[in-house]
């Protein structure tokens, strides 16, 4: 659905983006991921057609944004940075007009839209009075207006409350399942994004690090919290079995390690076993590695 290719982009000669590619297949949700300045903005400002690439190609359901971004973007809904709207207007009125903008304003369209945001009782309300999560309601009703096959999303849970952070989750979830929607989205939330996402891209420094499934972060090295006493009589056992120990308490054992058989040695060199727990990988622990690496771009098998 959406193919980013070789793309290098510099301000002021600071590189923002260095030979940054990676896919979105249509009907995923896809996390894009990375510190602050690592480039997320710029990719999601380029594959909008509003900032324009040094070098690299966009393209959208196979159509370039840099050569026909009418055409390209023509089944593209997005909320990017701070969505802005007329105060003095109502939510209604705002989206009459900003919907004009771009082609048109279909009423029936826009009040079906409009309930599935769960905005239908202050949508004639002045857009001063909404608050911050009914300003992102009313912004994701104006990116789902065209109705749209992919949606870009630029920090869209950023100042909601835990409980509009569940509800967007769950409504764009929705989005994939019942209509095949594609999603690309920028966020800091990584719990959030290991909930909703199907893969993810981190970028570090502008550079891509890693391209992979969030549902393939469990490695083949098996980990495990464990509270071991001697610990000092345990760790020869470990590493005797293969096994490494990253820090006190944790272990990671080969990939074809058995821990019954771990804790068997253990008991037999007199190392009293309290719990042996095994840990899942998860998307933070990636991230972490990813952005304390700063080597080569990293691709998951899958």
């Amino acid at each position: 659905m959406l193919e980013i290719r070789g793309l290098h982009k510099s301000f002021a000669g600071k590189p923002a983006l260095r030979d940054v590619s990676f896919n979105v297949a249509r009907g995923e949700i896809h996390g894009l991921l990375g510190h602050n300045g690592a480039g997320k903005s710029t990719t999601l400002g380029i594959i909008l057609g509003m900032v324009m690439p040094d070098q690299g190609e966009v393209t959208i359901g196979g159509v370039s944004v840099l050569t026909d971004r009418s055409r390209a973007l023509r089944k593209v809904g997005a909320i990017f940075e701070s969505p802005a709207f007329y105060e003095y207007l109502s939510g209604w009125e705002n989206l009459r007009l900003l919907m004009g903008y771009s082609g048109g304003f279909d009423a029936a369209a826009a009040r079906e839209t409009v309930e599935l945001v769960g905005l239908s009782k202050r949508i004639h309300s002045k857009v001063r009075t909404y608050s911050h999560g009914m300003r992102q309601r009313l912004a994701l009703a104006q990116s789902l207006l065209p109705e749209p096959e992919l949606l870009l999303l630029d920090e869209p849970t950023d100042g909601l409350d835990p409980e509009g952070i569940k509800w967007f989750r769950d409504f764009i979830l929705h989005l994939r399942d019942e209509r095949g929607m594609t999603v690309l989205f920028n966020s800091h939330l990584l719990a959030e994004v290991e909930l909703m996402c199907d893969r993810v891209t981190i970028l570090r420094e502008g550079r891509r690090v890693f391209e992979g499934e969030c549902g393939g972060l469990h490695e083949d090295e098996p980990r495990f919290e464990v509270d071991l006493d001697p610990w000092e009589t345990a760790l020869p056992v470990i590493r005797a079995l293969g096994g490494d120990v990253p820090a006190p308490g944790r272990i990671h054992l080969p990939p074809d390690g058995d821990p019954a058989a771990l804790v068997e040695a253990l008991v037999k060199n007199g190392v009293r076993v309290r719990s042996l727990i095994p840990m899942r990988r998860s998307l933070e622990d990636l991230y972490m590695e990813m952005l304390g690496a700063g080597g080569a771009p990293v691709s998951d098998p899958a």
